[in-house]
């Protein structure tokens, strides 16, 4: 799959949920591996901040990015539109210190990415893979994500109130194509009884019964609930009416947990990488859905690939065979079992090491360990493979390497350990000349990495 951006800009306005300024977002496109990046177009320089979840500086209201004293806050329902549309790569500009709040849902970002239309390019995506559970919980609110391997995305999401308007709510999205139909128009919900705390702390200047949800579930005083409607500007309400209080009637009947499901989403996008996983959120806020991003953001920074999937069970893109049609290595130099994966500029190749590899005789009879310089021999024939599979006629053609670069070794490689390459393009080939960089793991740790450059040449 390849990365994505938008067609073309497109420009939304309005207030701010708690500022109350008549703010401009422009979303643009932008090229590949560029990311999310949010620019505050009325600040002198005019700073850019990446929107990652390293990045994120407060979680109390919505999730608020910054860099230096620069900041953006409410960003969630705009990442939560592009991460499901699929859109990898966006610039966004903001003439204030938050997006607009528009109805409090992420409808209007869903449609107008949806009239601007989506642009492949030319790199592939880089997804962000679980391979075994990951959790993150907090023991004081009882909240947690839990996110399980899964071959796609999925997202379930459970809210609990002490509340007899929302006791207990579920909510859930088995794919992000029909984010847009089953979530977008969620809105934002606030309680009655947090209005005037929200107030008092200089925040939701901007809050109207047209962009939230007001649930009035606790009986109170007439005249307290008079002068809330008051401080809202809204028109007054018996006490002993309880229920959702709002201008536009419930989108889904159980919007609210739609609406935390679209948090959750947009606090993931804070990532950096598509995740493939099953995520299963309970009882999800701002704080924890960024601390769950922050951990995975931690793990790409250690190490920035992930080791490629391998399924035994499914046919390899190439066999043994269909690799001694193209190589002209033999034993005892064919180092190469099986290629299970080929992309448009990458190759995963795969090395079983076995007690009977005849290096280990001499390479240690006590402490039998796979030479680091087969080890790179290994990388290198899977490259030329790639470079190979290039060409019309492959057979016809060799590959020889000029240069290797920038090696590095981190661990053993033993009798019983599986190697898995991922080779990579660093360059477009050039004069016959290609420029890649290989990585060796064995599970989940890379143990070998080099740099090469190789030439195509046509067999005599």
């Amino acid at each position: 799959m390849k990365q994505c951006t938008l067609k073309d800009s497109f420009t939304v306005s309005g207030k701010g949920l708690h500022t109350g300024m008549s703010i401009q977002a422009t979303f643009k496109p932008a090229p590949v591996n560029h990311g999310y990046k949010f620019q505050r177009i009325d600040l002198e320089s005019a700073p850019v901040i990446d929107a990652l979840a390293e990045n994120v500086v407060e979680t109390t209201r919505g999730t608020v990015i910054g860099k230096g004293e620069a900041r953006v806050s409410t960003v969630e329902h705009a990442l939560a539109a592009l991460y499901a549309a699929g859109i990898d790569n966006c610039l966004i500009e903001v003439n204030a210190p938050e997006l607009p709040i528009l109805d409090g849902s992420a409808i209007e970002y869903a449609n107008k990415i949806n009239e601007i239309g989506i642009e492949e390019q030319s790199e592939d995506k880089n997804f962000y893979i679980v391979k075994q559970k990951l959790e993150v919980v907090d023991e004081e609110t009882g909240a947690s994500i839990v996110v399980l391997p899964f071959d796609s995305f999925r997202i379930d999401t459970m809210i609990e109130f002490k509340s007899p308007i929302i006791p207990n709510q579920f909510a859930s999205l088995n794919s992000l194509s029909r984010f847009k139909d089953e979530i977008a128009a969620s809105r934002t919900f606030v309680f009655v009884r947090e209005i005037e705390p929200l107030v008092k702390a200089n925040l939701i200047k901007g809050g109207d019964l047209d962009n939230a949800l007001v649930v009035y579930d606790q009986p109170m005083e007439q005249d307290y609930l008079d002068k809330l409607a008051d401080l809202m500007g809204v028109p007054h309400k018996h006490v002993s009416e309880l229920g959702y209080i709002s201008n536009i009637p419930l989108a889904y009947e159980n919007e609210p947990a739609r609406h935390k499901l679209m948090d959750v989403l947009g606090d993931l996008a804070l990532i950096g990488r598509p995740l493939k996983g099953y995520v299963i959120a309970t009882k999800p806020g701002h704080s924890i859905n960024t601390t769950f991003s922050k951990r995975v953001r931690r793990e790409i920074k250690h190490q920035e690939l992930q080791a490629p999937v391998y399924n035994p069970n499914v046919a390899p893109v190439m066999d043994v065979n269909r690799i001694r049609q193209l190589l002209p290595h033999r034993y005892p130099f064919l180092l190469v079992d099986k290629i299970i994966e080929i992309g448009s500029n990458y190759i995963v190749g795969v090395k079983n090491v076995s007690g009977n590899e005849p290096f280990f005789q001499g390479h240690f009879p006590q402490e039998p360990v796979m030479p680091g310089v087969l080890q790179v021999e290994a990388m290198a024939q899977v490259g030329g493979l790639l470079v190979l599979n290039m060409v019309e006629d492959p057979e016809k053609y060799s590959t020889y390497f000029l240069k290797i670069d920038n090696v590095k070794f981190r661990q053993k490689v033993v009798p019983g350990d599986t190697l898995i390459f991922h080779l990579s393009l660093l360059t477009e080939i050039r004069r016959g000349c290609a420029v890649m960089k290989g990585y060796a793991f064995v599970g989940e740790k890379i143990v070998s990495e080099a740099e090469f450059m190789a030439q195509i040449i046509k067999n005599k």
